[in-house]
């Protein structure tokens, strides 16, 4: 049944040259509200996937950015600006930091669209990824309704572009020392990778044309898509980069300039791709490092750890389950959410920067049993701040990167905190080295001196390496309300509906997998784990009052015209829900991916 859309209420709106939108004045418009908040690898994946469904139908369809922050340093309105202006959102941006148009819509995941149609009746909501062809399928059908209806309204829409920043770099990612003396800086927001003299301003020369694409070829015309991690590979004349939302590990060359693709298609990969298996596809990485004979990767976007073999060409799995959380053991069992960053100690211990956690993790290798993952700082999905002491009660916020210090610490770039923090493994606590900075994404060890790259500043600066003082910060959890549910038996019920034109993939069994992990696990006494299907029945303890229940869902479509070449899309969502338990509270927890 259609409902009508609830009006939408923020503190200010973007991208609209002042003006505040209404759903009465867009009345007559198709309107896609798209709940998401810039720390989200899936809510900067479903934006480029709205990119075509924008230039296609732009005379009717208007979409609308709302920006609801889970970390407080995304409800900040200058953060959030320049989200709007780092990520190129080409749309009405309503800044929603108290949440109250996504509890307006019941929205439960980063990110949510929601559709409605020129009546202003709600007509879908669909979560997560894969969206883009099912959303553009569904625009024509109502374009064909309200035509004929003679309810659609045609014409420009409302986006306003803000004036074009200048400034030499532009939201720089993460940078490295090349052998000659110069560094090497990823200038993320102006797609281009940029060799710095020592001074870190004076530019030697650039790699990529300057503008988004997916092309090999001299330094000059060679196009990157934010790109975000560097290596210098053994023997040092060439770089490896991270060509993040081109989901491409590129080669250049320090010699000629050239640059070539060395991992990955350009398109997304969309499988859930298990430790030990590979892939020819990728999704988001944003870091690199040489660790124990080969390059890992940071996957953002499957929440993993990868390896690449330059020798080969080949990726394959290193760690993660894709489950996005925070869980330590055995490399086919645990959880990262978004690593970020990597570092490699004289231990040969990989530091991880696990972004979402808001942790710092390791991964040892130990030949008798394998290798192994664990947490040195962070408490999980929504847990978060600034607090010093023992790394146990320690909080981080947002972390994108890592390095190793002289003395054998680790150096976290606690991005949303704006502060380079601590570690000492042999005292197990954290302290703070600096604060004040513009969100610094990266660490580089020079002589005694950090170099940061402060993001939002659009510059990189030197430190010296201080001593480190004691921060006893707030702790802050997600304002996410949690879902009150019953303890004892739950049903866990996903809605999905293909798109109009396509049909379940059924060709080799269920097209479904749905995962359940639950944090504490105590809280899932049955019902953990992955198999087929969109429902299950959990056991939800009633010893435990609290906690994440972290549910993971994909599904396959096939469109119905295409014969044995069907196109066929694949649709997925994490969610992490934080659930309450209360008798006489619901059994029953329904959750959208694609709900029509």
């Amino acid at each position: 049944m259609r409902v009508r859309a609830p009006e939408l209420r923020g503190r200010r709106w973007l991208n609209t040259g002042g003006a505040s939108l209404s759903l009465a004045g867009l009345r007559g418009r198709i309107v896609v509200l798209d709940f998401w908040t810039f720390c989200c690898v899936n809510c900067l994946h479903a934006l480029d996937e709205l990119r075509p469904v924008e230039e296609e139908f732009g005379d009717v369809l208007v979409i609308i950015g709302v920006h609801s922050p889970k970390f407080v340093h995304e409800a900040d309105p200058a953060a959030v600006e320049a989200a709007v202006e780092r990520y190129g959102v080409a749309h009405p941006v309503l800044d929603d930091p108290e949440l109250v148009t996504w509890d307006a819509y019941a929205a439960r995941a980063w990110p949510t669209l929601a559709v409605i149609d020129p009546a202003g009746q709600v007509v879908a909501r669909m979560a997560g990824e894969g969206h883009g062809p099912g959303l553009a399928s569904l625009v024509r059908e109502l374009v064909a309704e309200h035509e004929a209806a003679g309810t659609l309204r045609r014409g420009d829409g409302p986006y306003v572009a803000p004036p074009a920043p200048e400034t030499a770099l532009r939201f720089p990612g993460k940078v490295v020392a090349l052998p000659g003396g110069t560094f090497l800086v990823s200038d993320t927001a102006h797609h281009q990778v940029v060799e710095l003299e020592a001074d870190l301003v004076t530019e030697r020369r650039r790699f990529g044309a300057g503008s988004r694409g997916f092309v090999d070829g001299p330094a000059d015309t060679a196009r990157f898509s934010e790109p975000q991690g560097l290596l210098v590979l053994p023997g040092g004349t060439e770089v490896l980069v991270a060509d993040t939302v081109n989901h491409a590990l590129r080669a250049v060359d320090l010699t000629t300039g050239a640059v070539a693709t060395v991992a990955g298609t350009g398109s997304q990969l969309r499988e859930r791709v298990l430790p030990g298996a590979a892939s020819a596809e990728l999704s988001s990485p944003w870091d690199l490092v040489w660790w124990d004979g080969r390059v890992v990767v940071a996957m953002a976007g499957p929440h993993q750890l990868w390896s690449f073999d330059p020798a080969s060409g080949e990726t394959t799995v290193l760690a993660g389950t894709t489950n996005e959380g925070l869980r330590d053991g055995p490399p086919d069992e645990a959880f990262f959410a978004q690593p970020s960053g990597l570092a490699v100690d004289d231990e040969n211990t990989l530091w991880v920067a696990d972004s979402e956690t808001s942790a710092l993790r390791r991964v040892q290798r130990a030949p008798a049993v394998g290798a192994e993952v664990g947490t040195a700082v962070g408490q999980g999905l929504f847990e978060f701040g600034h607090r010093d002491g023992p790394a146990a009660e320690a909080l981080l916020q947002h972390p994108l990167g890592v390095a190793v210090l002289p003395d054998g610490s680790v150096a976290v770039a606690d991005t949303y905190n704006g502060a380079v923090r601590r570690f000492d493994p042999s005292t197990t606590t954290v302290s703070t080295l600096a604060e004040g900075l513009a969100e610094p994404s990266d660490l580089l060890v020079d002589g005694d001196e950090l170099i940061v790259v402060e993001s939002a500043a659009h510059r990189l600066v030197r430190l010296p390496i201080p001593a480190g003082a004691q921060v006893d910060g707030a702790a802050h959890t997600v304002r996410r309300a949690p879902t009150d549910l019953s303890p004892g038996a739950v049903e866990l019920r996903i809605a999905f509906a293909p798109p109009a034109g396509q049909h379940l993939d059924d060709r080799f069994g269920d097209p479904t997998s749905l995962t359940v992990a639950a944090s504490p696990p105590e809280l899932l006494v049955e019902g953990a784990g992955t198999a087929t299907g969109l429902t299950r029945t959990l056991h939800l303890s009633p010893g435990v009052t609290d906690g994440v229940l972290q549910v993971s869902v994909a599904a396959a479509s096939c469109d119905d015209d295409g014969g044995t070449f069907a196109a066929c899309h694949r649709y997925q969502q994490d969610w992490g829900i934080p659930v309450r338990l209360a008798p006489g509270a619901d059994a029953v927890l329904d959750l959208d991916l694609r709900a029509v």
